[in-house]
C-alpha cells in the first residue's frame, strides 16, 4: 500500500495556509507557532529549521523532539472524521495539527486549545 499523498507533501507548503487560517480569524502566526511547538516539542529555531529545510509531513514528525502527552486529549473531527479514532499514527498527529488549527481559528482560548 502506498503512503497517502499528504505525508509526503512539504510542511513549508501548508505551514502559510495555517497562519492564513488563523490570520483571517484574528489569530497570529505567534498563536499558530505557539500550538506547532506545544504539540510536536519543537522550539522556534527548530521549526523555522524544518521549514527552511523543506521537510515533508512524515519527516517533519518522525524528527519531533517530544509529541506532546496531553496530544491523546485532543478530541473532535476533522475533515468529518473522528481524530481519536484514526488508527495510522502519523495520519493521527497530522490530524491533531489539524484540529488544533481549526480551534484556533474558531477564537477558542490558547488555555484550552493546549489542553491546559
Amino acid at each position: 500500500m502506498s503512503k497517502h499523498r499528504i505525508f509526503t507533501m512539504k510542511f513549508a507548503g501548508v505551514y502559510p495556509l495555517y497562519i492564513q487560517k488563523a490570520e483571517r480569524k484574528n489569530r497570529t502566526k505567534e498563536e499558530v507557532d505557539q500550538i506547532i511547538c506545544w504539540l510536536t516539542g519543537y522550539d522556534q529555531a527548530g521549526l523555522q529549521q524544518q521549514i527552511e529545510q523543506g521537510k515533508d509531513f512524515e519527516t517533519f514528525f518522525a524528527e519531533a523532539p517530544a509529541f506532546h502527552p496531553n496530544s491523546s486529549l485532543i478530541k473532535g473531527v476533522v475533515c468529518g472524521i473522528r481524530v481519536e479514532e484514526i488508527e495510522d499514527p502519523l495520519m493521527q498527529k497530522l490530524r491533531y495539527l489539524d484540529k488544533l488549527i481549526d480551534e484556533l481559528a474558531k477564537g477558542k482560548a490558547m488555555e484550552k486549545i493546549l489542553r491546559q
